[in-house]
């Protein structure tokens, strides 16, 4: 399902500033290996989002190689911190690598491990949490997430359209995650909600 016109998608990303090399290799990556990653318009976003509310401390529930955090980093001052979570030591060692090469490895602290048990160890409050785990646990994550972000802080979650799988009749385990996410997602009230239909849609929030 293209959520966007691709003529539209391609207009946009002609349009944009040329990316590093090193952005460049992991969107490379992700394409030889079908790994998937926000890519370059959410990634923009995540930059412009990070820069425009000065965020210091980010969390990330799914870092992947490394991808989002890359993106993050360049939107913040160096004394920033984001902390990673990713189930693989490979994707680690990749995300550490790319990091470094682009100057950001210092800002990172990377866990290897489940989002939800890492996260659980932090009290907060974070100016922006990101949300790209399993999608069957999204509605897990949307509980431990919000009360770890500051009044103001913004919570970012990818795939909330999920390749308009959310119009199935008979949704799967990862399709009734997703649709419990969003129900969740627009039903708080210590937050404010909307979804962009950019990619596979990001959820976006801001915490009141």
């Amino acid at each position: 399902m293209n959520i966007t016109d691709p003529k539209i998608n391609e207009y946009i990303k002609n349009g944009m500033t040329a990316e590093d090399e090193v952005l460049i290799e992991m969107d490379n990556y992700a394409k030889e290996n079908d790994f998937p990653i926000i890519g370059p318009m959410c990634g923009v976003l995540l930059r412009q989002l990070a820069f425009a509310i000065n965020a210091k401390n980010i969390f990330e529930m799914g870092s992947g190689y490394g991808y989002s955090a890359y993106w993050f980093a360049g939107g913040m001052q160096k004394d920033g911190k984001i902390i990673c979570t990713e189930g693989s030591a490979k994707n680690k060692e990749l995300a550490m690598g790319y990091l470094k090469r682009g100057g950001f490895d210092a800002m990172v602290d990377f866990h290897v491990g489940r989002a939800q048990d890492i996260i659980k160890k932090y009290d907060g409050p974070f100016d922006i949490i990101l949300n790209d785990v399993d999608k069957e646990q999204y509605p897990e994550c949307f509980d431990l997430a919000i009360p770890r972000l500051r009044r103001g802080g913004l919570f970012i979650t990818d795939n909330v359209l999920w390749s308009g799988r959310i119009f199935d009749d008979n949704p799967d385990e990862t399709t009734q995650g997703v649709l419990e996410f969003n129900k969740k997602l627009f039903a708080s009230k210590e937050i404010l909600s909307s979804i962009i239909p950019i990619r596979d849609g990001l959820g976006f929030a801001v915490k009141l």
